[in-house]
């Protein structure tokens, strides 16, 4: 046979494009993420936990990753388009409003059909939350869930010989952990952000109390939520919270705890480690974490819920193959894949991975925030106004605290602002 130059061209072209034509006939998962939700899957004690999924489904997966802000934005364009090439978008609970939902694959079906293995192990505040309009949008797949934490080396410096047993007592050890230890810097008791809502919601749940429940009351006891903010003021007046507590931040909190120049602190349980760092803390293994007391005024039998934000995985309306996606989803959620990635470095959303007894031997506190995850709520619901809700909240809150107005009248200026904002 004679080899022309076009059909020796023609062959050449066909075996450079046999590669390329065999990986676009391969499957491909494509997800938006922070790239953490990566790492956890991938990387760390437990290996690569999406290799079995991949291999079963002949499937590649392709990530794409972004900070918080800017994944949410990129998650609800894309779902907003006529199709998506992403299956899978990680939802932050505070995106979750019923505008959003309305642009994700409403889950209840496939949950029934083909269902998440031991579904009620998530924790069941975290489910809720992601039920909107009566449907499920998401599942949740990693959690930061508010502890009380305390240095124990300085409850022990003045006689303190166990934490607070209630809110009462918690306060008190407060005004009597601010003192100035002999050749050291000044102590204040309590170290917190007044940036964000979850801590005087928190303080508002100890009296049985709340910000604006899942069915959109705001603030539901007023009695209450005047009382946790007077008990915020009342530290401030006597120097147990510090002078610059409307300017304090987050990581402020974790400094303060590690130097020795706060006694409790409302922080994730996940920030257990990073305080008890002999390289970053002056008091490594000395700072213990427990649940917030309640106090003793609460209605009987209340137990805390604590303030809680997690992510969880949805997938796009618009998405092109939305089995392949639920598929993921499924193995990810996985009580097997869920312990891995806890192993990993993920804050685990199951409450069985913390009853695990090689996670609990390398996690001091496996069983309290186990406990405290069992009851965890969100601050409040997403919905369209929820920041601008929680704006004003944390300015009347400032406002009482820095003897501005009184905490009664805050409560009720925070009510009448926010109700206008509320889904009708």
């Amino acid at each position: 046979m004679r080899l022309t130059r076009r059909a020796a061209l023609g062959t050449a072209i066909a075996t450079l494009a046999l590669p390329g034509l065999a990986r676009a006939q391969a499957k491909r998962l494509d997800i938006l993420s922070h790239r953490v939700h990566q790492q956890v899957l991938t990387q760390g004690a437990a290996g690569d936990l999406t290799a079995p999924w991949r291999q079963a489904n002949g499937a590649e997966l392709s990530w794409t990753t972004a900070d918080i802000g800017p994944l949410q934005d990129r998650l609800l364009r894309e779902a907003s388009l006529p199709s998506s090439d992403f299956g899978i978008g990680y939802l932050l609970n505070s995106r979750a409003t019923p505008e959003v939902a309305r642009l994700l694959t409403p889950l209840d079906d496939l949950l029934r059909d083909q269902p998440v293995a031991q579904y009620d192990d998530i924790a069941p505040g975290l489910r809720e939350a992601m039920r909107v309009n009566g449907r499920t949008i998401a599942i949740p797949v990693r959690h930061a869930t508010n502890g009380l934490f305390y240095n124990q080396a300085l409850l022990e410096q003045q006689g303190i010989a166990a934490p607070p047993g209630s809110f009462e007592e918690f306060l008190d050890l407060c005004r009597r952990l601010t003192f100035r230890p002999a050749g050291a810097a000044p102590v204040t008791g309590l170290v917190m952000t007044a940036a964000l809502a979850a801590y005087p919601v928190m303080f508002a749940r100890a009296f049985g109390g709340d910000f604006i429940t899942l069915d959109y009351k705001v603030i539901p006891d007023p009695e209450a939520m005047t009382k946790a903010i007077a008990a915020i003021r009342g530290l401030f007046e006597a120097g147990a919270l510090p002078r610059s507590y409307a300017t304090i931040t987050n990581e402020d909190q974790v400094t303060w705890l590690q130097q020795g120049r706060a006694a409790f602190a409302i922080l994730p349980f996940s920030r257990h480690a990073q305080l008890n760092r002999a390289e970053q803390s002056r008091f490594p293994g000395r700072i213990q974490a427990m649940e917030m007391p309640m106090s003793t005024t609460a209605p009987a039998g209340s137990r805390m819920a604590a303030a809680v934000e997690f992510w969880s995985m949805a997938i796009p309306a618009n998405a092109r193959d939305k089995l392949l996606a639920w598929s993921f989803l499924r193995a990810m959620s996985a009580p097997d894949v869920t312990l891995g990635a806890a192993r990993n470095g993920n804050g685990s959303v199951r409450l069985s991975t913390y009853a695990d007894a090689g996670f609990a031997r390398d996690n001091p506190v496996a069983a309290v925030e186990a406990e405290a995850l069992s009851r965890a709520r969100v601050p409040f619901p997403a919905f369209a106004e929820a920041s601008r809700a929680e704006a004003i909240f944390v300015e009347e809150v400032q406002s009482a605290v820095l003897g501005r107005k009184e905490p009664a009248r805050a409560v009720e200026d925070s009510a009448a602002r926010i109700k206008p904002l509320l889904p009708a």
